[in-house]
């Protein structure tokens, strides 16, 4: 075991001369008769409005969301790179094609939903099936106005992360919004890769 190690003279001095410089911080371990020390507070610059453009009862355009967890989901699928034939994705995007399989997850937990697809993606692969649909539901929308905002539609948020992670992401070449005859917001055209 080893013996602690003692403060040398030179070390106590330069010690006590730190703590005579300092101050107690929390008020608690101040001495009752001791005030609190007033420190002067920086200036907040006033906001600068031109107010001859507003008028009385218009609202200001804001193009974020006060209370949004994510980035909106549909913007962020929207910008990832089209990886498949760009007609066939046209296609896809305008509802002309037809999904040979189709999978809904309406009423699932998410415990119960992650299997379920996972399943149903590598089955698809195995049988060399090109473009299904996930049905995931737009989701209910359940403020309890609590502090903290509510993600609304978890299943929806939850698939396209599925799909991009293993073991889905080595058969998904593309996930996309579905059309509105193929449910829409509610629903995703998934793309698979061809089988090598």
């Amino acid at each position: 075991m080893r013996r602690p190690r003692h403060l040398s003279a030179e070390e106590k001095a330069l010690w006590k001369k730190v703590t005579d410089s300092t101050d107690r911080l929390h008020p608690l371990q101040r001495k009752p008769d001791q005030p609190l020390p007033d420190r002067p507070r920086k200036p907040v610059p006033p906001v600068q409005t031109d107010l001859s453009r507003f008028r009385v009862g218009e609202r200001t355009s804001s193009s974020t969301r006060p209370h949004e967890l994510a980035p909106v989901l549909a913007d962020a699928i929207a910008q990832k790179p089209v990886a498949m034939d760009r007609k066939t994705f046209g296609k896809m995007k305008k509802g002309r094609l037809s999904p040979e399989a189709r999978l809904d997850l309406h009423g699932m937990t998410i415990a119960q939903a992650h299997p379920v697809l996972t399943r149903f993606i590598l089955e698809a692969a195995a049988s060399d099936r090109r473009l299904v649909l996930i049905i995931t539901g737009k989701g209910k929308h359940r403020d309890d106005g609590g502090p903290i905002p509510v993600r609304h539609g978890v299943l929806r948020h939850q698939v396209p992360h599925w799909l991009h992670t293993m073991p889905l992401r080595q058969h998904v070449l593309q996930i996309t919004e579905a059309h509105l005859k193929h449910g829409g917001q509610g629903a995703y055209y998934v793309y698979l890769r061809r089988r090598r």
